[in-house]
């Protein structure tokens, strides 16, 4: 049982890292963004996932520092964009993203997307910053079983995360099973398949059995299946509802039925069917 919102799964260097996070893409207005992440920390959120895209990443330093909190009570997750990859470009970019932050380390940092040129060299260079102690753990995202295995070829230490695309419409059971087999957690981007599956009616039923909306049921689905999840919203009541998942536990039949909902339909990209031309 996943008995809190502080709960943490220990990552395979012993770092440990929140089950549940924010996840702030499209937070683009800043005194919208700086409000959901002060609102999300107040409500006992101690993990906040950001990017070099997403272009607030010094709104999330901003709310940091005012949360009161002591930096190292908070896990603070940041990615190299595909036009910043590359072994000396991305130990560039993490200098500007660090500088962004107003921070002097990061909990986490991972390549983006797998641009195809440059992805190995790009997560070389994380490594080096975990060698450095710049980072406290390295990781990737959108990456396939066959992008891992190519760094595994070069790497001296594997992803100890790879950030995915993940929802009860695509629950990517292949490539969770070989993750965990290299002891690689996994997050889940876009949990609740952008609002799509908030009105299935299984859902529906489900979180009626347990008093809960359907963006609760799935939260709780993402957790009972190990994985860290980062559902984003700028909405202070629906931050605090995504958080209120620890009172409950999913049945093995509930967790099937959910499983089952499965298409394998994204809304994302495919990170082999990626433009990385911007």
């Amino acid at each position: 049982m996943i008995h809190t919102l502080q709960s943490t799964k220990t990552l395979h260097n012993g770092v440990e890292m929140p089950r549940l996070g924010l996840g702030v893409y499209k937070m683009t207005n800043p005194d919208e963004a700086i409000h959901a992440m002060t609102t999300a920390i107040k409500t006992g959120y101690r993990a906040i996932d950001t990017a070099s895209l997403y272009a607030n990443e010094k709104e999330v330093g901003e709310s940091v520092r005012a949360s009161g909190l002591k930096r190292e009570e908070l896990f603070i997750t940041t990615k190299v964009w595909n036009s910043d990859q590359g072994y000396d470009q991305t130990l560039r970019a993490f200098e500007t993203s660090l500088k962004k932050l107003g921070f002097d380390y990061l909990d986490l940092y991972l390549t983006h997307w797998p641009v195809k040129e440059t992805f190995v060299d790009t997560y070389r260079a994380i490594e080096r910053l975990y060698v450095e102690k710049l980072i406290r753990a390295t990781g990737v995202s959108n990456h396939h079983a066959h992008h891992l295995e190519e760094i595994f070829a070069k790497a001296n230490v594997k992803p100890m995360v790879n950030q995915i695309e993940l929802s009860p419409r695509l629950t990517q059971f292949d490539l969770r099973t070989f993750c965990a087999e290299n002891d690689i957690a996994i997050t889940s981007w876009s949990p609740l398949a952008r609002g799509g599956l908030l009105n299935e009616p299984s859902l529906v039923r489900i979180g009626n059995k347990y008093g809960k909306t359907p963006a609760q049921i799935i939260i709780r689905w993402h957790l009972q299946h190990d994985l860290t999840v980062i559902p984003k919203s700028v909405t202070p009541e629906r931050i605090l509802e995504n958080a209120d998942v620890f009172d409950f536990e999913l049945s093995f039949e509930d967790m099937k039925n959910i499983d089952s909902l499965n298409l394998n339909e994204r809304t994302g990209a495919d990170p082999d069917n990626f433009n990385f031309n911007f």
